[in-house]
């Protein structure tokens, strides 16, 4: 069962290898350019697993930030993870021993999959789950050492480099939208994320349109998933 469900986890993944192995040669190429070792790409890349956060986190060392503004900036960058581990406490009970790692290595594209996953008979659905994890882990280690290598050797202009996160996030909406028949929850991202933006400004919409996009999500639960059984406390 171990064998047959790791080898569904890593076909299921192979999508984000491509992805990751480019987004992370990217982050190794652009650590390089503001002076930093690969040493660097291995530490951030082992104990944060943030793409978007280590992105940002160059340009906070680089810049010299205090702790204490690194530290909030990165709390706003990965707010939305707060709002991922509601939708996961089902699929994630019973883990055990494997669930604080799957929880360290949650990532968008990582949470994409685990929403998305529909395990055929024979395969550990918490196994699945932690090695979807692994994998990707492993999979952006390499990337970023990759590109803190390479850019030890090879001149790049880094210029655009960032980029590469939100050009991401936009494929795996799209991929998710056809692969879907239910497109409120992202119709409901889309026109929340636009309003929030217009009412709080560039620098503070995040947090407010998280909050509400998971409220709307909440009340329109029983619509977006009609097959969800019934608890306590659902009406």
């Amino acid at each position: 069962m171990t064998k047959k469900t790791f080898k569904r986890a890593f076909h299921d993944s192979l999508p984000i290898l491509a992805g990751y192995l480019a987004l992370g040669i990217g982050y190794g190429v652009l650590l390089q350019s503001k002076g930093y070792s690969f040493w660097w790409a291995i530490l951030m890349s082992v104990t944060m697993f943030a793409g978007s956060g280590q992105y940002a986190g160059v340009d906070f060392m680089a810049s010299g930030a205090s702790l204490l503004t690194t530290a909030f900036m990165t709390l706003i960058i990965n707010a939305r993870h707060f709002f991922y581990g509601f939708s996961l406490l089902d699929k994630y009970k019973g883990a055990g021993a494997l669930k604080p790692y799957m929880i360290f290595g949650l990532t968008d594209e990582t949470y994409s999959l685990v929403c998305s996953a529909k395990p055929e008979e024979g395969v550990d659905q918490k196994k699945y789950f932690f090695f979807l994890t692994a994998l990707n882990h492993s999979y952006w280690i390499t990337g970023c050492v990759s590109g803190a290598v390479l850019g030890m050797f090879l001149p790049f202009d880094s210029k655009g480099i960032d980029f590469a996160m939100t050009a991401l996030f936009i494929v795996i909406m799209v991929e998710q939208w056809l692969s879907s028949k239910q497109h409120l929850p992202a119709v409901l991202g889309v026109v929340t994320t636009a309003v929030c933006l217009v009412v709080f400004g560039a620098e503070y919409f995040i947090i407010p349109a998280m909050a509400l996009i998971a409220a709307e999500l909440v009340l329109l639960r029983r619509r977006l998933d009609p097959e969800r059984p019934e608890v306590n406390g659902d009406e």
